[in-house]
């Protein structure tokens, strides 16, 4: 099993900043039409509405803020190493979320589960064991919404 603590935890975080509340909306053009991940079908030619991805991305922005993700445990669920996680903590966690968990002091990103009647955090990668959160020290930090990685080589978030 791939191990980087104590609990098999593989996901190390940078605290990126808050969300400013202040700041003015970024509006981006949004294309009209989808775009089909299968087929080509013909292209629209024209900019339907503008988009603020704060807006659409951030619901509650006093309680957000953004953490960088190291690490391979959630891969599966899209949150690749690097990956730039939106985590929104007025969100009450529940089976299914993914987490931003504090466990005996170590900062993790698991999904919540409840296997039995006990609660667990577990990766989305096989390699890494479930977390038993019986008997541990844990704090919940926010429930991750979004994950933002770039597609091509070379590009950051």
């Amino acid at each position: 099993m791939a191990s980087d603590g104590e609990h098999g935890m593989s996901m190390h975080f940078t605290i990126l900043g808050r969300v400013d509340t202040m700041a003015r909306p970024l509006r981006l053009p949004l294309a009209g039409g989808e775009v089909r991940a299968g087929f080509p079908s013909p292209a629209d030619d024209y900019v339907e509405v503008e988009l603020d991805l704060i807006a659409h991305l951030i619901k509650h922005p006093s309680a957000t803020f953004f953490l960088r993700a190291k690490g391979t445990s959630m891969e599966g669920d899209g949150i690749k190493d690097n990956a730039l996680l939106i985590v929104d903590r007025s969100i009450n966690p529940q089976p299914g979320h993914i987490v931003i968990m504090s466990v005996d002091g170590e900062l993790t990103c698991k999904k919540l589960s409840i296997m039995g009647s006990r609660p667990y955090l577990v990766a989305s990668n096989p390699e890494f064991k479930p977390i038993p959160l019986t008997g541990h020290d844990c704090h919940n930090w926010g429930v991750a919404t979004h994950s933002i990685q770039p597609l091509a080589p070379g590009f950051t978030v």
